[in-house]
């Protein structure tokens, strides 16, 4: 286990944080932004499980029709859209530029993170239900549901895990910025979950979405939409990796399927 490149990269950028501090000012800035972007992260996450559980029933949002499913349409869309726009070069100049003085480049990937966690929170704190229920699970096909539905949080769970809880979470940032180092992204993701396929965190998202016990057309809607994204939105990010890793990630794909997995097949060639 604790051979494993993952585990043991983060240990020693959580050793190098624990260094006896030189600027009080970049701890504080350092700690600041990571307890509030994890628990940003953790309120949405938290958000978005309970609101899919009730099939996106039971909300804050109190927009009045016809008017509500056109801001709720709005809440799908922002999410993807400058989810994708940051990842972009220019959005990666930009969250450099969110953080005034000398460490917004250190904690890009905190603030990437922590902008994504304020767009899951407000997505499913602000969605207007329709109040309208199609469907309810009930008795054993309740649990059943419930077993998948909490299944396909622990495979996200996972896959997060597996390609790299702190890049994922937005500790890299505010670590790299505690230890006075330079924020050194994990390698490319081929362990766990990503030797059977390449794109596991988008698989697992798509589960959680149609693993409810409470089906409404707000529920649909979100899935549908979501699940398109979660089949388009990889190529955008493998184009990414095939101009950082080349070769190696062209062995990768020919190898390993997209996002089902395979009963048989060769052992990638990732080094």
């Amino acid at each position: 286990m604790w051979t494993d490149p993952r585990i043991a990269g983060l240990l020693n950028l959580i050793l190098a944080a624990l260094r006896p501090p030189r600027g009080l000012g970049r701890i504080a800035l350092a700690l600041t932004f990571g307890v509030v972007t994890h628990l940003i992260f953790a309120a949405g996450v938290l958000a978005m499980i309970v609101a899919m559980f009730f099939g996106m029933s039971e909300s804050l949002g109190r927009v009045p029709q016809p008017w509500a499913w056109f801001v709720n349409v709005l809440l799908i869309l922002q999410f993807p859209l400058l989810h994708s726009v940051l990842l972009t070069k220019q959005g990666g100049k930009l969250l450099t530029r969110l953080v005034p003085g000398l460490h917004g480049a250190t904690l890009s990937t905190t603030t990437y993170a922590l902008i994504a966690s304020l767009q899951l929170l407000a997505l499913f704190a602000l969605w207007t239900p329709s109040g309208i229920i199609w469907w309810q699970a009930e008795g054993a096909v309740f649990w059943v549901i419930c077993t998948a539905y909490a299944a396909a949080w622990l495979l996200l769970l996972k896959a997060s895990f597996d390609a790299g809880a702190e890049v994922q979470s937005g500790a890299l940032g505010w670590m790299s910025l505690m230890a006075r180092i330079k924020p050194r992204f994990p390698d490319m993701p081929t362990r766990g979950l990503f030797r059977v396929m390449r794109q596991p965190i988008y698989v697992a998202f798509a589960l959680t979405l149609w693993t409810v016990p409470v089906w409404t057309p707000d529920q649909l809607l979100l899935a549908a939409s979501y699940t398109a994204y979660c089949l388009l939105a990889p190529r955008l990010k493998e184009r990414r990796f095939a101009v950082r890793y080349g070769a190696r990630f062209e062995r990768y794909r020919a190898t390993v399927p997209y996002a089902l997995p395979k009963l048989t097949r060769r052992k990638p060639d990732a080094q």
